[in-house]
């Protein structure tokens, strides 16, 4: 039985813009989910009043589970480098939208 071969790694890698890039502020993000993807929609979250909260998505993002899991391994790894040098980040109680997961 032969093996399949890995292709080779670049030597490489050049990082471009696309003419629709943009840097935006999230303080939202909701993850949905299904066997074949990861859907990350981004937004601004805004509280009026003492009951009302706003969430204005602007972006989504979908990712292939191998992506997502890749995500998670980089998001973490940089998460501990800032706390290491920042100090330990507290969280706020967790907002979740009612309604349920989306699949």
């Amino acid at each position: 039985m032969s093996q399949l071969k890995q292709p080779a790694e670049p030597q490489s890698v050049t990082v471009t813009k696309s003419e629709n890039y943009r840097n935006s502020y999230a303080n939202s993000v909701q993850v949905r989910m299904s066997v074949w993807d990861f859907f990350l929609v981004f937004g601004t979250m805004h509280r009026d009043t003492q009951k009302e909260m706003e969430i204005e998505n602007f972006q989504g993002i979908y990712l292939s589970p191998q992506q997502a899991k890749a995500l998670l391994n980089v998001l973490g790894h940089n998460l501990a480098q800032y706390e290491q040098t920042f100090g330990e980040l507290a969280l706020e109680p967790q907002f979740v939208p009612p309604g349920g997961p989306v699949h």
